[in-house]
């Protein structure tokens, strides 16, 4: 439940403006699109599709996953795997930040800002329901949107590396979730065998 509509669309609206200036463009039926954009915009629809009724921090939290993340570039860290999860918290870090200012710059409480905050971060990943929804909401986007072309831009993965990497994604996400990769979205088929072998 939105408790104050005007309150919510307007984070909404500074979020999307802060995305729109991705330098980085997606083609979308024949038209170009800011990436990170477009991609919360996909996390919304999936999230609204995918949960009954979500939360309004929720709703914050998958509008903003992504917010400015071309500013902060993998290229700034050892390529190593110490590298890229470093990479991926100040990602975390950054957006959560970036988020809580335009919150508390639209009025909202401190509780609703720090609840955003948490899920952005995916804090007890393990056993809050939200953050594995979001989860859920997350990977989902991915294998639909994004999956193809990480592997053309990974063709040097070998097929083995490139389940190795679903099947990870995979098990992050809970039963339902991955129930819901089989019956809503549409994904390649060569790994429709990998998500009914997690089940």
């Amino acid at each position: 439940m939105i408790t104050n509509q005007d309150r919510f669309n307007r984070a909404i609206e500074l979020f999307d403006e802060l995305n729109s200036k991705d330098p980085n463009r997606e083609i979308l039926d024949r038209k170009e699109r800011p990436k990170e954009l477009l991609y919360a915009e996909r996390v919304s629809m999936m999230l609204n599709n995918y949960e009954l009724n979500p939360s309004e921090a929720l709703q914050l939290a998958a509008r903003c996953q992504h917010i400015q993340r071309w500013k902060i570039g993998r290229e700034n860290f050892p390529m190593t795997k110490l590298g890229y999860y470093k990479w991926r918290k100040n990602l975390r870090d950054f957006h959560a930040k970036t988020a809580k200012t335009i919150l508390r710059k639209v009025g909202y409480e401190n509780d609703v800002i720090n609840r955003v905050s948490s899920l952005v971060k995916k804090e007890g990943l393990q056993s809050d329901r939200e953050v594995q929804t979001l989860e859920d909401v997350v990977v989902m986007v991915f294998l639909e949107n994004y999956l193809e072309a990480f592997i053309q831009d990974h063709s040097y993965f070998d097929e083995t590396k490139i389940m190795d990497i679903v099947r990870k994604s995979l098990r992050k996400m809970t039963t339902k979730g991955r129930q819901a990769v089989l019956t809503t979205i549409k994904i390649p088929p060569s790994i429709l065998p990998v998500i009914k072998k997690l089940d």
